[in-house]
């Protein structure tokens, strides 16, 4: 049965459904339909099918022109019926996996879409899960879903891979071809149908031998960046008191060419990863009566960004002699990187509900997001449109989020009253402070 999958996958017959069509699922059915695959789109958002449909894209690293290149190739299709997954021989889940208000996974996009698919799954289906997850969900969440389902067997009739996603909107260094893909399995053969599949679209697959080893690893990944995130910004706080500068004092660290990897501190963190994975391990973990102390607290440091940046804009404005109770902020940056349009997990809608508590006007600039759109967690803020940076002179406050690169930071510091920058970007004067 896996002889038949893996025929199919190497002579390019067999049919992909990805299911999740955001920032994970439409750029990998792009690599796919590149390489000669016919992709089955599924998302229960009836927007974005009929967009892709119409090759408008809704991702702002993704022209339309590549859209309308991929349906005209007629290797494509988008739809909301699950039912068509009973036509594919592969799924790949890229489904959102957030936390709930108590800071524990949300497992509901997952489950929801495993109980869509599972009375299609059939004989020979191979499914990979991209959906950042906790250590055993291939096993404990999805193989039970499947099989009473199906009513099929797991690892016989059907096979069940984990291949994290890697993607980076924007990079203009790494993309998913260039980037290793990791591909675990709790059954030989389909660990070897998988990497076959990947490596249509990735130059190279690093194979592990489990499920829960692939799943921990993406997690790994993520906790690094978090924990040492949460490093440089406890440092920019008490550096900040001992009156040094800490980006000079980490690029000098950074001079050293071996141990040392430098990061930089910010306003808070952002995107669908580094915020929300490590969460999903000490939620694990307790499973296990073990105390994640470490991961834990440098969620909490990093949780705490946003409301030191508040009050640094506080002190700032106080050292102007403006209250902060009717002052007018322009919060330039609402993305959670530079040069993306992604706003998932961004500090900025925080400072933005922090500064407007403590009395503030605030508006935003973001030349990336023209209009926030709906937000499960600042349902507010729907709506609100970038306004123009022309008259920065009228704002009390410009706050610097996020570092656009085409953004003419000299010419905004010219013009400004008074900016408190997150991000190192202007040089520091009489009007500007470090947040």
């Amino acid at each position: 049965m896996i002889e038949n999958i893996k025929s199919k996958i190497d002579a390019k017959k067999a049919v992909i459904g990805v299911i999740g069509l955001g920032y994970v699922g439409l750029p990998l059915i792009c690599e796919f339909v590149k390489n000669g695959f016919y992709v089955v789109g599924f998302d229960t958002d009836r927007k974005k099918i009929d967009k892709l449909n119409r090759s408008e894209s809704y991702i702002g690293h993704i022209p339309p022109a590549k859209l309308c290149e991929m349906n005209k190739s007629g290797k494509f299709r988008a739809t909301s019926s699950f039912a068509e997954a009973k036509e594919t021989d592969i799924l790949i889940i890229c489904v959102p996996t957030p936390l709930t208000k108590n800071r524990e996974p949300d497992m509901s996009y997952i489950v929801s879409s495993c109980n869509a698919l599972a009375p299609y799954v059939h004989k020979g289906h191979l499914i990979s899960l991209e959906s950042t997850t906790y250590p055993g969900t291939c096993q404990e969440v999805l193989k039970p879903i499947f099989e009473n389902g199906s009513g099929l067997t797991a690892n016989k009739d059907f096979f069940i891979v984990f291949s994290p996603e890697r993607e980076d909107p924007n990079n203009k260094d790494y993309n998913i071809s260039s980037i290793p893909k990791i591909v675990g399995s709790d059954s030989s053969e389909s660990l070897e149908a998988a990497c076959l599949l990947y490596g249509h679209v990735v130059n190279k697959t690093i194979p592990v031998s489990s499920t829960r080893v692939a799943e921990a690893a993406k997690l790994i990944e993520n906790i690094f960046r978090g924990v040492n995130i949460a490093l440089v910004n406890e440092l920019k706080m008490l550096f900040h008191k001992m009156g040094i500068d800490v980006w000079e004092a980490i690029n000098a660290a950074a001079t050293k060419p071996f141990g040392f990897m430098p990061f930089y501190p910010g306003p808070g963190l952002g995107g669908h990863c580094i915020p929300i994975d490590p969460f999903y391990l000490t939620w694990k973990a307790r499973e296990y009566d073990f105390s994640t102390k470490f991961i834990e607290l440098a969620g909490e440091i990093n949780t705490k960004m946003p409301h030191y940046v508040a009050d640094r804009v506080v002190m700032a404005l106080n050292e102007h002699k403006k209250p902060i109770k009717g002052s007018k902020i322009l919060l330039v940056g609402l993305a959670y990187k530079k040069d993306v349009d992604d706003m998932r997990e961004s500090p900025s809608l925080k400072l933005m509900e922090l500064l407007e508590g403590k009395g503030a006007i605030v508006y935003y600039h973001d030349p990336f997001i023209l209009s926030i759109p709906v937000n499960r967690d600042y349902p507010q803020y729907t709506d609100r449109r970038s306004v123009s940076m022309e008259h920065a002179d009228i704002y009390d406050c410009i706050l610097i989020a996020t570092a656009h690169s085409n953004i003419d930071y000299a010419s905004l510091q010219r013009r400004a009253k008074l900016i408190v920058d997150t991000r190192n970007v202007i040089s520091k004067e009489n009007n500007v402070y470090s947040g």
